[in-house]
């Protein structure tokens, strides 16, 4: 048995010891929260960037896996083998931090790149492909291994086992191939599997299909803005007005409304299907892959207190538990066998001589949660696994100057990865302004009502700029008149930059390309619609029309300052 296979049944197995040193540790956050241990002078920015790889040229590329030694450069491993993240180290929130996020950004983005070309491929900035990989997106994908168990299988299709997987020595264990080796994305893949029934069902307009594991998700690739609030009694107001803005962010950011083109197969009417297709199928991918028997992945509740950010990770579904010591034992045991030697007086310091978990041949990288100079580890690995589209995260980097490693800071995880750096930093500042120029100005945003901010996200997932959204203006009226919800979300972001000393060049450098998209009516989600129209009209069979689409795409991207200079 591998360690891989070994940590992934222990997880399976489940232990009451996780939820009871959750419980624990959130209770020490509490108290250190309460004694102003996570008080900071003093706002800061920070960025996530998710990407993924293409193969070829032109209409004829394909998703491809990225080497490893491509890693080895500033990105970090993801879910999948062709996924990687990119990420911008905090800065305090003012014209300085904005210019080093973008220079970060930018500077690690052409690293990556280079690496990359060496092996013939192009890191796309985009929030999913639209072509498949080389064997097939369904082939991709569903390539699973059944690692022991006897013949305890739900069901068969050809040669294609559907089995349940299970923590019991007799109870089968999947590896997804083209998944990262980590032992606690195979757990949370694993459970998930087993609460699906041995087969996870997808279904997004035009397409419908089932999966042995949860690896359809990393066709999804995103942006997450991080703002750290130096104030902790002011952070359920940052963390509730976030949610309410949900719906008009994602309607500006929209940028995956298509599959691979073969997730599709024959479709009778393709032009209807473009018109029908969702704006954001990211979401889709994301909430369809995790939930399953719960409701992990959607817009959170409310907070009322700060604590309240700790509590409701507690209360949530643990899902795939994992022990700090499990991946250091595995990584023990891997050292002591290299050794040959087992004896307590040379295991007698558990860090004396320990092997990594990487050396043992257990991969971590990439896996979100459980920080390893945490003490509250495994709280952190189950906040990692708190999937909500606003997270309030306890924890950070220090940034002189502005905060400790003690911080509470806002992810803001709904926004699909962007065409260029530029447009990637302007919806961070269009979030992190607007965040700031909210609360500065005291808007009564805040009083609509959460069930209201939900239905305004998941009608801007499906219909884009066309949505119903719902809003309250400065002057306390609810509305649902775009015109005057985008004028003060521009408003009020651009408020909240120069509260925080963003000058007003800055300020119009990023926000200016992403306004024009309200007002020529185009995002990247519609701009796509509109490739593949014109390629369906010209003779292109769907698939084809797609893969022209891509190709489009991933040159202007390259070519381009930003997405409104296509339009």
């Amino acid at each position: 048995m591998t360690d891989h296979e070994s940590l992934v049944r222990r997880s399976l197995a489940g232990t009451d010891a996780f939820d009871e040193r959750v419980r624990a540790q959130a209770d020490r956050l509490t108290a250190a929260l309460a004694d102003g241990a996570f008080d900071n002078e003093a706002a800061t920015l920070g960025l996530e960037l998710e990407v993924y790889a293409l193969d070829g040229e032109g209409e004829d590329r394909t998703l491809a896996p990225i080497p490893d030694d491509v890693y080895d450069g500033p990105a970090d491993k993801e879910l999948g083998l062709h996924n990687a993240e990119l990420n911008a180290a905090p800065s305090r929130f003012d014209d300085d931090g904005v210019a080093a996020q973008a220079a970060e950004i930018e500077s690690d983005l052409a690293a990556t790149r280079e690496r990359a070309r060496e092996h013939g491929l192009e890191i796309v900035l985009d929030a999913m492909p639209a072509v498949p990989p080389a064997e097939g997106t369904h082939a991709y994908l569903d390539d699973v291994d059944v690692r022991g168990g006897t013949e305890r299988e739900a069901g068969t299709e050809g040669d294609r086992p559907v089995v349940v997987p299970g923590g019991d020595p007799d109870d089968p264990v999947l590896v997804a191939r083209n998944m990262r080796r980590d032992p606690r994305y195979g757990a949370l893949d694993n459970v998930a599997v087993r609460r699906a029934g041995g087969e996870i069902d997808f279904s997004v307009p035009g397409a419908e299909t089932g999966y042995r594991t949860i690896l359809f998700e990393s066709l999804a690739t995103s942006i997450q803005p991080h703002v750290q609030v130096p104030d902790p009694t002011a952070f359920p107001r940052y963390h509730n007005l976030a949610t309410r803005t949900l719906g008009p962010l994602v309607a500006l950011a929209a940028n995956s409304p298509f599959l691979p083109g073969d997730c599709y197969g024959d479709v009778d009417d393709p032009e209807r299907l473009v018109d029908e297709t969702h704006h954001e199928l990211r979401i889709a991918a994301f909430e369809q892959s995790m939930n399953q028997g719960c409701r992990k992945v959607r817009v959170p509740d409310d907070l009322d207190e700060p604590a309240d950010a700790l509590e409701h990770v507690v209360a949530d579904d643990s899902f795939a538990p994992f022990l700090r010591e499990w991946i250091e034992g595995e990584a023990r045991s891997a050292s002591d066998r290299a050794s040959g030697s087992t004896t307590r007086e040379q295991t007698a310091d558990p860090r004396d001589g320990e092997a990594s978990a990487e050396e043992a041949g257990v991969e971590t990288e990439g896996q979100k949660g459980g920080d390893p100079t945490s003490a509250a580890w495994e709280f952190d690995y189950k906040r990692g696994t708190f999937w909500r589209w606003v997270r309030g995260v306890a924890g950070g980097t220090a940034v002189d100057g502005a905060c400790d490693e003690r911080s509470l800071r806002i992810e803001y995880r709904p926004l699909p990865t962007q065409p260029t750096v530029r447009d990637i930093v302007g919806l961070q500042m269009l979030t992190a302004g607007l965040l700031e120029g909210l609360v500065a100005a005291d808007h009564p945003l805040g009083e609509l009502p959460r069930a209201d901010a939900e239905r305004s996200f998941y009608a801007a997932v499906e219909d884009g700029l066309d949505a119903d959204l719902a809003w309250v203006t400065a002057d306390g009226e609810r509305t649902s008149d775009s015109d005057a919800i985008f004028a003060e979300v521009f408003e009020y972001a651009r408020r909240g930059l120069a509260e925080q000393g963003v000058d007003e060049a800055t300020r119009d450098r990023y926000l200016d390309p992403v306004e024009a998209r309200w007002g020529t009516g185009v995002t990247p989600s519609a701009w796509k619609k509109g490739r593949v129209r014109e390629h369906l009209a010209d003779g292109a069979d769907l698939e084809r029309a797609l893969a022209r689409m891509q190709g489009e795409y991933v040159e202007l991207s390259r070519e381009r300052e930003h997405f409104a200079e296509w339009i």
